[in-house]
């Protein structure tokens, strides 16, 4: 049997999307986006001049923060999935370390929205010959790694953080809509 992996990698993206990711974000208010659960939490941090700053750290602490609904859709959006579209697809001088955070559900999703559209849409135009090349110096230690490598690991880093977000969403319901 042939199997046709790009066509699979992207087809495992699209349905996640379309059928679990992206219906859970419908209704997203800005007081849930930015919701800490508990003290302590990583988030989009707004700055008093307007610009807004992601809580971050590397290596993360052990154990890492609880972190919100605004940072996992950023943590997708940007060091997911925008930072490697540049590298592998622009001109790579996307960084984490910036100031223009989303600090709105709106912009957020629509953040969030850009991203996996401009990831999607480069692998897709990518072939299935670019899975089996190397990643290249901008993945660092994992440069010789496959990109198909990579693909698996960015659809998993969608797919878990994705599950976070419903999971959050779900407490924020539970929790604050409809206490007690």
């Amino acid at each position: 049997m042939h199997v046709d992996w790009h066509a699979e990698l992207l087809g495992q993206l699209e349905f996640y999307w379309d059928a679990s990711l992206r219906p859970r974000l419908a209704g997203l208010t800005d007081a849930e986006y930015l919701w800490e659960p508990v003290p302590g939490c990583w988030s989009v941090r707004p700055q008093p001049d307007g610009t807004a700053t992601l809580d971050w750290a590397f290596p993360a602490p052990d154990p890492p923060p609880l972190t919100t609904l605004a940072w996992r859709i950023c943590h997708i959006a940007g060091p997911a999935l925008t930072m490697r579209a540049n590298n592998h697809f622009g001109d790579g001088t996307w960084t984490p370390d910036r100031r223009d955070w989303p600090v709105t559900a709106a912009a957020g999703v629509a953040f969030l929205e850009r991203a996996y559209q401009e990831w999607h849409d480069a692998v897709a135009a990518a072939g299935l010959e670019r899975l089996t090349q190397p990643t290249g110096p901008a993945e660092g230690p994992y440069a010789e790694f496959p990109f198909a490598t990579l693909v698996l690991h960015l659809n998993r880093e969608v797919m878990h953080h994705g599950g976070e977000i419903g999971l959050l969403r779900d407490l924020y319901r539970e929790l604050v809509e409809q206490p007690d």
